[in-house]
This record gives structure tokens, C-alpha cells and sequence, in this order.
């Protein structure tokens, strides 16, 4: 009992603080073949040693960051660092973080290097960096820079450590971004990414200043997506207030941002999102926020989102949005999806819709299909279906496909 209170009780703790800084610290981090992992390091900060304490001390002061004095592991933690099993070594390991400065770091790193490399072990990663940047970003940014995997981890590494001193100093971070872009320029610096990442903890306006401040490139795709996802978690009045004080200049960039959170919100708040889509102003981001309120209600009332549809305020809408929902119905239940195409007029309206319903059943009802495809008012999109749908029949059985053909003169 005595050794669960000193070993045991504090691992459960720490093994609960993994989960909750796992959800609410992080970055999306994709392919990390991104342009500055594959450039040298800066010779300065390669220059730093890990376990030179003076040196360490003194990138601290040289960055303007105030010395943390933290006590030093505790001989037990150090214990089960070196053996034990691996939920032992990840509960010691978390508070060997916690208690991390510069006269144990060398130890936590060792730590940290004996879990395997690659994906893999990013928790762990996350948590040194934002944990070593709280006394001495400078140093953390060496060690991500030099000695973490340049396929893996370098690229996350880097843009942790820039969030976590984002949190305590954003302007310092910045300099240090813009003095070590990889490209050397003021263009595209995936670096600012980390940062906005970190600001955006503190101040989600700054983080958003600077997101806009940035100019078109990768930088500003990652730096969209991560503020769509807490701008989101803000709620729909945040979120779509966000989106619509974005410039419109940016075509492209709306359009995404838009999209991504049209996804967010329909999965949260479908009813506001329906409503959102419903009376914004049309432009091309209006057609992904429809798709998605239509992914997200296909499945509970298909017959009422058509409903829903009839009521759109233009012709566009509705023709994009009948053609969506056509689509994803057909594949859940075609027979209704038929039944309700029947029951509504030909029109040019429902034209597209039409021909994704003859295109989705061509490879299983070829001359139902054909029939379908005919009533179709567009002479132009008409003649398309009906030869695709000819064409699929051929493949499929010649012999009829030709009996067919001779009788209609095709």
C-alpha cells in the first residue's frame, strides 16, 4: 500500500493528465516532407549542447526568458525510468516532464530516447517540447532541429516547441521564426504555423492576425485548418462569424474555410448550420456547406431534407443540393429515392439529379437507366446519360444492349 501511495498513485494521475493534454494539445501534422526539416539546421542553434547547462542557461537569457528553477526528479521516477514496464516508464516519464529544467533535462531526454522513434511516440514528444520551451525554447528547438527524425518528427518537434513559447512570448517567437525561415525570405514560413497553433491558446485574435497577415501558401492551408477546428469549438455564432469576415479576395482560401467549417458545424449544430447555409450569400464555399448538411441528415430523414431543399431561396441551391441528395439517398435506399423523383415535375432543377440517379444504378439496371436518363429536359445531358448507360449495358450484356440499339434506332 505504502509503495502504491509513492509510485502508484502519482503514475494514475499522470497517466490521466497523457488523455487530457492528448486532446487538448496539438497540432494536425501531415506529411512531414515539408520544405525546412530537409535544410541544415542554424549553425547557432546546432552549436547548443543539451548537456551543457551554461550554454543552456545562457540561449535562455540571450532569448529573454526568465530562468525556471524546478526540483530535480526524484530518485524513484529515475528508477523507473531505467526499468519497469511500459505504463510505469510512461507515468514516470510524464512527471519526469513536469518536473523538467536545466539540471535534469539531459536525463528526460534520455528518457524520451529510449521510447521507439517515429509517429509513434508524439504524445511524448509534445509534451518534452512544450514542457523544455517553458524555460529555454532556443535549446528545444536545437534539439528538434538536430537530432529528432527528419522524415517523422522533426517537422512536429519544431512546431511544438514554437507553440509552447508562442504561449509565453509570441513576438520573441516570431523573430526567432522570421530569422530561421528555411526559405530565407518573408514568403511562405511554415514555421508561423507553431506559432499561430500556441497564440491561439492565449489569444485567438492575434492568432488570427497573423493567420491573415500570411500569404498564400502551405503555411496559411495548416494555419486554416486549426483555426477552423477552434474556431468551431468556439460555437456556430464564432465560427461562421469567423468565415464571413474573411476576405473575399481570397476565393480560394473562403472556399476552403468555408468547407471546413461547414463540416465542424453540421456535425455540432445541424439545425444552425441548415439555417447558416440556407441564408448566406451565394458563392462557391455555399455549395461544401450544403453538401455537408446533407451528409450529416441523409441518414435520419432523407424525405425531409428534400423538404428542406424545396425551400432554398435559388435555383442554384436547389439544383446543386437535389443532385446531392439524389446521390447519397440512391445508395441507401434507391426504391424511395425513385418513388420521390417520380412524384416531382420534370424540370431543369432536377436535371443533374436525374442523371446521378441513371448513373448510380447504370452498372445494375442499365435499361432502367436508359429511362431515366430520357426524361431528362437538357437535350445535351440527355444524349450523355443515355450513351453511358448504353455503353455499361454493352459491357455487360451485349446481346441486349444491341436488340436495344436496333429498336431505337441508337
Amino acid at each position: 500500500m505504502h509503495a502504491f501511495l509513492k509510485i502508484g498513485l502519482p503514475w494514475a494521475i499522470s497517466l490521466g493528465l497523457v488523455f487530457y493534454l492528448g486532446l487538448n494539445l496539438g497540432l494536425k501534422h501531415g506529411n512531414s516532407s515539408s520544405g525546412f526539416h530537409n535544410k541544415q539546421p542554424n549553425r547557432e542553434l546546432a552549436n547548443l549542447q543539451i548537456n551543457d547547462q551554461e550554454s543552456i542557461r545562457k540561449s535562455s537569457q540571450e532569448a529573454g526568458l526568465k530562468y525556471i528553477k524546478s526540483p530535480a526528479m526524484p530518485p524513484n521516477l529515475q528508477r523507473i525510468l531505467q526499468g519497469g514496464d511500459i505504463v510505469e516508464r510512461l507515468g514516470a516519464y510524464l512527471d519526469a516532464v513536469r518536473s523538467m529544467d536545466s539540471t535534469n533535462i539531459k536525463q528526460v531526454i534520455q528518457a524520451f530516447e529510449e521510447l521507439p522513434k517515429g509517429y509513434g511516440r508524439h504524445l511524448e514528444m509534445k509534451l518534452l517540447m512544450r514542457s523544455w520551451a517553458n524555460f529555454d525554447p532556443v535549446a528545444a528547438l536545437a534539439y528538434a532541429s538536430s537530432s529528432l527524425d527528419a522524415n517523422s518528427e522533426r517537422r512536429f518537434g519544431i512546431s511544438e516547441a514554437l507553440a509552447g513559447w508562442a504561449v509565453k512570448d509570441a513576438n520573441a517567437a516570431i523573430v526567432w521564426a522570421e530569422a530561421n525561415h528555411p526559405a530565407n525570405d518573408k514568403g511562405n514560413n511554415p514555421l508561423l504555423v507553431g506559432i499561430i497553433k500556441g497564440l491561439m491558446e492565449t489569444d485567438l485574435q492575434a492568432a488570427n492576425r497573423l493567420f491573415l497577415s500570411l500569404p498564400t501558401g502551405s503555411a496559411r492551408s495548416q494555419s486554416s485548418s486549426i483555426l477552423a477546428e477552434r474556431f468551431a469549438g468556439e460555437g456556430p455564432t464564432a465560427a461562421i462569424q469567423w468565415t464571413e469576415n474573411f476576405p473575399k479576395e481570397d476565393t480560394k482560401m473562403r472556399e476552403k474555410i468555408l468547407g471546413q467549417i461547414g463540416a465542424k458545424l453540421a456535425k455540432q449544430d445541424l439545425e444552425s448550420t441548415a439555417n447558416w447555409v440556407k441564408s448566406m450569400p451565394l458563392e462557391p464555399g455555399t455549395f461544401r456547406i450544403l453538401d455537408n448538411v446533407i451528409d450529416q441528415w441523409i441518414s435520419s430523414d432523407p424525405a425531409k431534407v428534400a423538404s428542406w431543399i424545396g425551400q432554398l431561396p435559388d435555383d442554384a441551391r436547389k439544383k446543386h443540393a437535389f443532385s446531392e441528395l439524389t446521390g447519397k439517398w440512391a445508395r441507401i435506399d434507391p426504391v424511395s429515392t425513385a418513388k420521390w423523383l417520380n412524384n416531382l415535375p420534370s424540370s431543369s432543377l432536377l436535371d443533374p439529379a436525374v442523371a446521378t440517379f441513371a448513373n448510380g444504378i447504370k452498372e445494375k439496371d442499365p435499361e432502367g437507366a436508359i429511362e431515366w436518363a430520357q426524361s431528362i429536359t437538357d437535350p445535351k445531358l440527355r444524349d450523355q446519360m443515355m450513351q453511358n448507360a448504353i455503353n455499361t449495358w454493352e459491357q455487360t450484356d451485349p446481346e441486349k444492349a444491341k436488340l436495344w440499339r436496333e429498336n431505337n434506332a441508337r
